[in-house]
């Protein structure tokens, strides 16, 4: 009796630990339902801290940039010109809040504690054909505004420590097309920064200004991106995340630029969507340069009557500008570059004249070939 007794118990043990492993318990875990906690930390009493790792917005090896859970990566369709520079974007927003849509031309607007980050890098970089990322730019949102937060990376490629004083470092890589190239690349000061992220208001006859993005802009973002698992309008993409509150329509294709460097698309949009990325943050109203006739807005570059071309600076006279060529009468001048500042100032590498003002310390080669083939196809002014 006692041996039946022990065979029945023996069995009864066998089943339980079988019932217990197998996918028929309701109770029992299942993968598909896993959902990934995100390790990022953005404390607005502690930020910004000292590396960039503390963060916590990337995963495994660092410089491998795997976002962790809930880092969204992003692209705008028309990039701003840095020196050659690969970059790439990603976006972190707490929970419980979302961003809102503030027109087609005008960045999300992102809550208190969201954060844009942005890493500069080059690929194929001399003696060895190595990757290097040089430096990767905070934006952190804190209920009195945007702060920056600018890391620059070791040699070791491990880590980014925080300096806003900025820096020079020299590179020299080899581009698509195997040539080397090279250059003193410039690391923002926080001045600098400031210069292209900044709205200004008046209140009470004084003058308040304010740090901003600049890049994320819907107009910017209205095309697909892939995720890898899937590829998605970045818009929707934001919408389905949680990030974006789903209370507008997507942006027309009338008025989302395109890629500049697409030949197929017409040249005057590829030209307009080059001045918005490069020029609109400090050529519009309320900026920088909102003092100066451009306004380089891709939907202040559309206005009907000729007011467009008149924003782009065509057919515009310049202003009194001493130093500069005095053949130079026209911002743009139809169909001749030597008779146009915009492209004597696009075109040349003397920090007297450049323009941009800061963000480059080359010529963006490609930029002011679309740009003298944009000039060479106007026709005279009236």
């Amino acid at each position: 009796m006692k041996h039946k007794y022990l065979l029945l118990l023996f069995a009864f043990s066998i089943f339980s630990v079988y019932y217990s492993c197998s996918g028929d318990d309701s109770t029992a875990g299942d993968d598909s339902d896993y959902v990934p906690v995100s390790p990022v930390t953005v404390d607005l009493t502690k930020v910004p801290y000292p590396k960039l790792s503390d963060y916590k917005f990337f995963e495994g090896e660092m410089k491998a940039q795997k976002p962790s859970p809930d880092v969204l990566p992003f692209e705008p369709r028309s990039t701003l010109f840095t020196d050659y520079a690969h970059k790439k974007r990603f976006v972190w927003i707490p929970k419980g809040v979302k961003a809102t849509y503030n027109a087609d031309g005008n960045v999300l607007e992102l809550p208190v504690g969201s954060a844009l980050i942005k890493n500069f890098y080059y690929t194929n970089v001399q003696p060895n054909n190595t990757n290097r990322i040089i430096e990767t730019r905070v934006m952190i949102r804190k209920s009195t505004g945007w702060i920056f937060a600018n890391y620059v990376w070791n040699d070791a490629q491990t880590e980014a420590f925080f300096d806003l004083q900025g820096s020079i470092t020299s590179i020299q890589w080899k581009d698509d097309n195997n040539v080397v190239k090279s250059t003193d690349y410039r690391i923002p000061e926080e001045s600098q920064c400031i210069v292209c992220h900044k709205s200004k208001t008046t209140v009470g006859g004084i003058e308040v200004t304010k740090n901003i993005p600049i890049g994320i802009k819907p107009q910017n973002l209205n095309f697909n991106y892939n995720y890898g698992s899937d590829a998605k309008n970045q818009l929707q993409k934001w919408i389905d995340a949680g990030y974006l509150e789903n209370n507008f329509s997507l942006p027309s294709d009338e008025n989302s630029v395109v890629d500049y460097n697409d030949q197929t698309k017409p040249l005057e949009k590829r030209v307009r969507s080059y001045f918005d990325s490069n020029c609109a943050h400090c050529h519009n109203d309320d900026r920088h340069c909102d003092y100066r006739p451009m306004k380089f807005g891709y939907n202040k570059t559309a206005l009907p009557s000729g007011q467009g071309l008149t924003n782009l600076g065509v057919c515009v006279d310049t202003q009194d500008m001493q130093g500069f060529p005095s053949a130079l009468s026209k911002i743009v001048t139809p169909g001749n570059t030597d008779r146009s500042m915009l492209y004597f100032r696009v075109s040349t590498n003397d920090e007297t004249y450049r323009m941009p003002l800061h963000g480059r310390t080359m010529v963006h080669e490609e930029g002011v070939l679309l740009i003298e083939q944009w000039i060479n196809s106007l026709q005279g002014c009236p």
